[in-house]
Order: structure tokens, then sequence, then C-alpha cells
């Protein structure tokens, strides 16, 4: 009973617009991935047994003309593609040896396919994350257009680390730690995952370039969405102004910031690993529910910004290497290019084996730290 106080506080409506985010970003997302899998094994000849939203018993669902059934289950955690001749979801293992199929079987299984159209269809759904991440940016940044402050010091907070490092105001930002700033928005990135760390800065200040040594400060900041440790540096930018921009420039602008938010995003990955960051700040699906329902009621275009942060994460974390997730895959692949065949079976089901309990570890400790928190 305990464990369920932190998912029902607040009033039953705030309880339902949780509910609801999380259920539409989660039913969207797992869409997106699983169908950048069957996509592209369709194109290759592939017959798709289950295409799953969910896991756990069938609630409702169809059987099209190909034979693959189409289905929403109970429990809004995840998906899979169940493609024929697999021994389970996990496209990990084969069900039974090639040699025991007939042609015709064997040209629409997955496991008898080339070295390299296994492993486009495994790409395919970390692949579809980020070209829904770069299709969802774009369609903001026509419509609501992209948020952009000249990276322009307003002003300077008084006994800040912007002051200390010698920061003054109409101070316009030319670098920070070594990467072009072309926004103030840019700043705030780099900055926040970067606390107490000492960093070299290059501004613009009457007409010269000046370099400037500043250390952002460790700012601990609580918002209803939890707890979160940053860095500051104490300095206001100017009026955000949203830039509408042509459909090419758009789908630039994408890509520019796919690759902004992937970088940032591995950089706090690591910064967890090495111990410069807290794991507290990991969050799992209750965390995933809070930021949903919070967002849906903010607009359009904030849940569609959240959906297409969250679709990049999704697209980075199935890329690390561990067995069950693809990038595990695509490890299994690169070897076997190497080796010139495939790892023993009994190799595969151990590795698969320790890579599934490093996922519901992972999980479990995601989870324990939203109810935790």
């Amino acid at each position: 009973m305990h464990l369920l106080v932190p998912l029902l506080q607040g009033s039953p409506l705030h309880f339902a617009w949780m509910v609801l985010g999380f259920v539409v970003v989660l039913t969207v997302l797992v869409f997106v991935h699983e169908f950048g899998h069957y996509w592209i094994a369709r194109r290759n000849r592939v017959r798709i047994e289950v295409f799953s939203i969910g896991f756990g018993p069938e609630l409702f669902g169809w059987t099209d003309r190909a034979g693959t059934r189409w289905k929403i289950s109970a429990l809004p955690l995840g998906g899979y593609v169940k493609m024929f001749g697999d021994a389970d979801p996990t496209s990990g293992l084969p069900l039974t040896s090639s040699e025991r199929l007939t042609a015709a079987e064997r040209e629409g299984a997955f496991h008898c396919k080339r070295l390299g159209q296994r492993a486009a269809i495994v790409a395919g759904g970390p692949l579809a994350n980020f070209v829904f991440a770069i299709v969802v940016l774009a369609a903001l940044f026509m419509t609501f257009g992209q948020p952009h402050t000249p990276a322009k010091v307003g002003k300077v907070m008084p006994d800040s680390a912007a002051a200390a490092a010698g920061l003054k105001a109409s101070d316009e930002i030319v670098r920070l730690d070594g990467q072009t700033i072309d926004r103030f928005e840019d700043i705030q990135q780099i900055v926040e995952l970067n606390p107490n760390v000492r960093m070299t800065i290059v501004v613009r200040r009457d007409g010269k370039l000046v370099t400037l040594h500043v250390t952002p400060r460790l700012v601990i900041e609580k918002d209803r969405l939890g707890t979160h440790r940053i860095g500051r540096l104490g300095i206001e930018g100017g009026p955000v102004e949203y830039i509408r921009r042509s459909p090419t420039d758009a789908v630039v602008r994408a890509v520019e910031e796919t690759w902004n938010l992937s970088a940032t995003t591995l950089d706090a990955v690591w910064q967890m690993v090495i111990g410069k960051r807290s794991v507290d700040e990991l969050g799992g699906p209750v965390k995933i529910a809070q930021i949903s329902g919070a967002v849906i009621q903010l607009g359009i275009a904030p849940l569609l910004w959240f959906m297409a942060l969250l679709s990049i994460n999704l697209g980075l974390i199935n890329l690390f290497p561990v067995p069950v997730l693809d990038g595990g895959h695509l490890l299994f692949y690169a070897a076997e290019a190497i080796r010139g065949k495939p790892l023993g079976q009994r190799a595969q089901e151990y590795g698969f084996r320790v890579g599934l309990a490093l996922v519901l570890t992972l999980m479990v400790f995601a989870t324990w730290n939203d109810v935790f928190h």
C-alpha cells in the first residue's frame, strides 16, 4: 500500500492526466520504434507474426492479410515485433534449426536472412525513433517556431560564478567549453550538465575576443517533477524569441537539435557511470507518467517536444551494447562479421540472460527512484 502513495498524490483529475499522458506518449513512441523494425523487415521479405503494443495478455487486436497479428496488450511498458522463426519476441535465437525449414519458410524467416539484412532490421527501431524526433522538431520549428535567445549577457548576478569569472553585461558568448555558441539555449544545455567543472569561455567584448575561465556552481532545484542537480553561471539573457523556419531550414535545425540532445543525454549517462552525477536522477515509468501528465496539460507544443526528447532517449538506450536490447544484437552481429560465423547458441543464451538481468535491475532501480522521491 505504501508504494502506491506517490502515484495517488493530488486530485483524481491529476492522476487521470498522468495516466492519459503516459498511455499517449508510450503508445506512440513504442509504435514508432517497433514500426521501424517492422517496415525494414517487410522490405526484406521477413514474415511478421505479431506486432504488439505492450506485453502480457492481449486486450484486443486483428489479423491482416499478410497474417500479422496486430494487438494491444495489457502492460503498456513497451512492445515487440515477433518475426517468423523467432524463439521469442527478442529475436535473439531461432525457434528451430534452419535446416528443418522448407525453402518457402526460409524465405520468410528472420534468422535465415543475410547478416546485413538482419543488422538493418535490428537498427530500424532506434533509427525510427531518431527520424520521428527530427520530423516532430521540424514541424514545431515550422509552426510554433524555434526558441532563440541571442547569446548575449543581459545581467550578471552578484556573487555568482559569472561575476567571479569576470563576465559583464552586454558580453556576447562566442564559445563555451570548446563548443560554438549560437543561442543562449546552447549555454544552458552545456552549463546545466557541468556543475563544478572549470570551463573556458570566449566572449566578444567591445569588438574584441576575450578568453575567460568559469566554473558553474552546483544548484539543487526542486519542482513538481522532482529534484535536479544542475550547474548555474548566474547570468540572464534577453527575452526568448520564437523563429519560424522554412521547411528546409527546419529539417536542418531539427537534425542539429537531435544531435545536440543525443550528445547531452550520452554525456549525462557517462557522468553517472564515472560518478560525477548521481544515479538518483535516473527516472522510470512513474517519472515518465508524471512528466507526461504535466506536459499534456500545457498544450500540443510542449507535449510534442517531450515526445521528441523521449524518442531520442529511447533510440539511444536501445543502441547500448547490452544483449536483449537492439545494441546487443548489433554487437553479436559485429562479432559474427569478424568471426565469419555466428556466436555459439550457448554463448548467446548466456549473453541474453545477463542482458535481461541488467535491464530488469535497471528498471527496478529507476522505478524505486521514482517511488522514493
